[in-house]
């Protein structure tokens, strides 16, 4: 089994000064490798079916529309599934020291996420992207794995970081992840885009409860 996480938004909490409304993360699953494989091999050939250079990094927020569609379409027949947390960062709805510490937010959020997961995990692979600081990419690790009791690590077995530019499978779950938010901050064109993959989503979240 295979899992990929990745994150839309900021952890910043000036949401009026520029930082988001909302930090999520979003966890995309395979429970079979080789239809995992498939959906990699189906983003890898869009590429030259766009005239994309054959390493172009998918991401939904930088994307146009017409390439949002194509890639939404052409995963949308592989067998994944989505969860999903939304943090709030509106300061009368989040306290708490530890939210004003990006790393630490970040990695509740995460947390979160995969606690979320835990019916769904079986001895998962757990991706996360690579970009960053490879200090905190370790720190995230060791968190997520502290976190872990004895029966959760038997759902995660491993939990490796790549860069999302080498792979096509973290460009899927951002793209989940870009839907998502524009879905909770009701964008007026998020159904357009979220019917790809509304019949994949597992769990949304949306926290701290209004």
């Amino acid at each position: 089994m295979l899992a990929f996480l990745d994150e839309s938004g900021d952890t910043g909490r000036k949401i009026h000064g520029g930082s988001s409304r909302y930090f999520l993360v979003s966890l995309a699953l395979f429970q079979d490798k080789d239809e995992a494989i498939r959906c990699d091999q189906r983003i890898h050939l869009l590429r030259n079916e766009l005239s994309l250079p054959g390493n172009y990094e998918f991401h939904f927020s930088n994307n146009s529309k017409k390439i949002r569609h194509s890639f939404l379409k052409a995963v949308h027949p592989y067998a994944f599934t989505i969860l999903t947390v939304a943090i709030n960062k509106d300061p009368n709805l989040l306290w708490g020291e530890g939210f004003n510490v990006k790393t630490s937010f970040y990695k509740y959020a995460c947390q979160m996420v995969i606690t979320n997961a835990m019916p769904y995990l079986d001895q998962a692979t757990l991706i996360v992207d690579a970009s960053g600081n490879t200090t905190f990419q370790g720190e995230l690790r060791k968190y997520l794995r502290n976190k872990l009791d004895d029966n959760d690590r038997l759902k995660i077995k491993k939990i490796k970081s790549q860069a999302s530019h080498h792979n096509n499978l973290l460009q899927l779950v951002d793209y989940c992840v870009g839907v998502e938010n524009r879905r909770i901050q009701k964008k007026s064109d998020w159904e357009e885009y979220f019917r790809y993959i509304s019949t994949k989503e597992l769990d949304l979240q949306i926290w701290p409860k209004i």
